[in-house]
């Protein structure tokens, strides 16, 4: 048995689980968006509409509105979490009891299921939660800040959640760059005469440039598919003011049980996860290529 043969071999099982449990499904979503499947028809054979559920699903304003909330979600996730994150990192940057104390805490944060994050999060943004009752015991508003209940906060206050929830990640991998940079180049830094700003500038961030990119493609994919804290913290609520374009699929299918129009709206997601995942391939190539 040669070489190849034995790869192949071994790649079997995992290429067999993938199309089982991956492709399969995707095939299963495809056909149902070009189909007419309620909860009567699920189960009986699906009438081929065309392109009539994604008319449907853009045409009357709310797959368009749930774009344009998708689109100030991540872009919100996206800079959080790689600002915070590249800070979080340089703060870190040195060994030590206090570095490893917090870079365990947020291995911590960043391990924690989304449901049981999420649950932590509503409490804390609640009318009777922590940071209301700070806002008003220090008498900066007469009431509770409306984290969770008005259309543009709440769409914030999830965005923020999902950031905080992916700084530790962005954190550890900018850390694993920032650690690679010799000493001796922030040795020959000081000796020039650079401050701590210039330092950052001129050494830290041309080092994690090609570990930016890809972990900028990461976040938006991220972000883009983000789901669980808007089910446990808003449910797309207030009204349809956190229905990004994962959740509207997952209400049209599983709360208005209209199957075709849902999975219409969820391969629109797809399309834009696969966008991004060319462009993440893409950049890890160049990466490759480079070094």
């Amino acid at each position: 048995m040669s070489q190849r043969q034995v790869r192949l071999l071994f790649l079997a099982p995992a290429a067999i689980f993938l199309v089982l449990f991956s492709l399969f499904p995707l095939v299963q979503l495809l056909r149902m968006s070009v189909s007419e499947v309620t909860a009567r028809t699920l189960n009986a054979e699906w009438v081929f509409t065309g392109l009539e559920n994604f008319r449907r699903s853009f045409d009357g304003g709310e797959g368009t509105d749930a774009l344009l909330r998708t689109g100030i979600f991540v872009l919100v996730v996206t800079l959080l979490g790689m600002l915070l994150g590249l800070a979080a990192a340089i703060a870190l940057r040195t060994r030590g009891r206090w570095s490893a104390a917090l870079l365990a805490l947020m291995v911590f944060v960043w391990a924690l299921p989304p449901v049981v994050n999420g649950s932590v999060w509503k409490f804390l943004l609640g009318d009777r939660g922590l940071f209301n009752m700070i806002v008003l015991e220090l008498g900066l508003r007469d009431t509770p800040m409306p984290f969770l209940y008005d259309q543009y906060w709440a769409l914030m206050s999830v965005a923020f959640v999902n950031s905080f929830a992916v700084i530790p990640f962005n954190a550890l991998v900018f850390r694993a760059a920032l650690m690679n940079i010799p000493p001796e180049t922030f040795e020959a830094a000081a000796l020039d005469g650079a401050n701590k700003w210039q330092e950052v500038r001129h050494v830290m961030l041309p080092a994690v440039r090609p570990t930016t990119l890809v972990l900028l493609v990461l976040t938006v994919v991220y972000g883009f598919r983000s789901f669980d804290f808007i089910y446990v913290m808003t449910y797309g609520g207030p009204g349809t003011a956190t229905n990004t374009l994962p959740f509207l699929g997952y209400l049209q299918a599983f709360a208005r049980f209209d199957f075709g129009l849902g999975a219409a709206t969820s391969v629109a997601t797809v399309l834009g996860v696969l966008v991004l995942a060319a462009v993440y391939a893409r950049s890890i190539r160049r990466e490759e290529a480079e070094s």
